[in-house]
C-alpha cells in the first residue's frame, strides 16, 4: 500500500496524475458491506446487508432517513456515513424552513459532493471513507445518486456498492431496462434478488438485510423484519432462480476498471467493514 512520497498527503499529486489518499478512501467503500439501490418512475428501493463483527455484537445501521422524501444507504466507514447523513438532514430542515418546500434531491447531492470535494483539497483533512446511495422523490420524479469520496456524483437507474457488489451489479445490468415501469412489488423482488447475489451462498433472511422504500404517496421508511421475511417467502428468494435475462444492446454504462497499480481491496475484515 505504500506509495513512497506520493501517498503521505491528500494534496500531493503523483507523476501519473493521481491522488493516492483519495483512491485509498474509495477502496474503503469496497470493504464495507454491500448496499444497493434501484428506482422506477414512482419508487426508489434501498437495501443493505447487515454484517456484525462477531456473533456477540449487533450490526451497524447502514440505511438512514434524511427526510420524508429522501433516504441514504452507505458502504464503508460507518462513522463517516453517520456524520454525512446528519449533515444532509440539517440541510433539508434548513431548506424547508426557508422555502416551505422539500429540498430537491439533485441539489442536496451537489451540496454533499461539494462537501466531500473540500476534503480532497485541504492538507489538514482526509477524504470521507464512505460511499452513499442517495434515493429520493421530488417534483421531477424518482432519483438515485451515488456520491463518491472523491467528490464525484452520478445518477443511476440501479447501482450497488460495497464488498462483493459486482455480482449485484451484473444482475442489475441484466434487468435495469425493466425497472422504469416496474411496480413497487416487482422492484422489491429485484432488490432482494440483487442483494442475494452479494451473499455468495449465504441464505438471505430478514435478519441479515435491511430494505427501505420511498415513493409517490409513500414517505421514506424502513420495512420491518416481518414484512421483509414475508416478501422473501412470497418470492421464494431462498430457492427461486433469478428472472430471465433481458437483452442489453451495449454495456457502455459499466464502471471503468481500476488503473494498473491501484490499491487492491483487502479480502479480510477491515475496521470499517461493519
Amino acid at each position: 500500500m505504500f506509495r513512497n512520497q506520493y501517498d503521505t498527503d491528500v494534496t500531493t499529486w503523483s507523476p501519473a496524475g493521481r491522488l493516492f489518499q483519495v483512491e485509498y478512501a474509495m477502496e474503503a467503500v469496497k470493504q464495507g458491506s454491500a448496499a444497493i439501490g434501484l428506482r422506477s418512475k414512482t419508487h426508489v428501493i434501498l437495501a443493505s446487508v447487515n454484517k456484525a463483527n462477531s456473533e456477540l455484537s449487533s450490526h451497524q445501521k447502514k440505511i438512514f432517513k434524511v427526510d420524508d422524501h429522501i433516504g441514504v444507504a452507505i458502504a464503508g466507514l460507518t462513522a463517516d456515513g453517520r456524520v454525512l447523513s446528519r449533515y444532509m438532514r440539517t440541510e433539508c430542515i434548513n431548506y424547508g424552513y426557508s422555502y416551505e418546500s422539500p429540498l430537491p434531491v439533485g441539489r442536496l447531492v451537489v451540496q454533499l459532493a461539494d462537501k466531500a470535494q473540500v476534503c480532497t483539497q485541504r492538507s489538514w483533512k482526509r477524504p470521507y471513507g464512505v460511499g452513499l446511495l442517495v434515493g429520493g422523490l421530488d417534483e421531477s420524479g424518482a432519483h438515485l445518486y451515488y456520491n463518491c469520496p472523491s467528490g464525484n456524483y452520478f445518477e443511476y437507474q440501479a447501482f450497488a456498492i460495497g464488498s462483493r457488489s459486482q455480482a449485484a451489479k451484473t444482475y442489475l445490468e441484466r434487468r435495469f431496462k425493466t425497472f422504469t415501469d416496474s411496480s413497487r412489488e416487482s422492484l422489491l423482488k429485484d432488490a432482494l434478488f440483487a442483494l442475494r447475489e452479494t451473499l455468495q451462498g449465504e441464505k438471505l433472511t430478514s435478519s441479515n438485510c435491511t430494505v427501505a422504500v420511498v415513493g409517490v404517496g409513500e414517505a421514506f421508511h424502513t420495512l420491518d423484519k416481518e414484512t421483509i421475511q414475508a416478501l422473501i417467502n412470497e418470492f421464494e428468494i431462498a430457492g427461486e432462480d433469478a428472472p430471465a435475462e433481458v437483452p442489453v444492446e451495449a454495456a457502455g454504462d459499466e464502471p471503468a476498471a481500476p488503473e494498473d497499480g491501484a490499491a487492491p481491496a483487502d479480502e479480510g475484515a477491515a475496521p470499517m467493514d461493519i
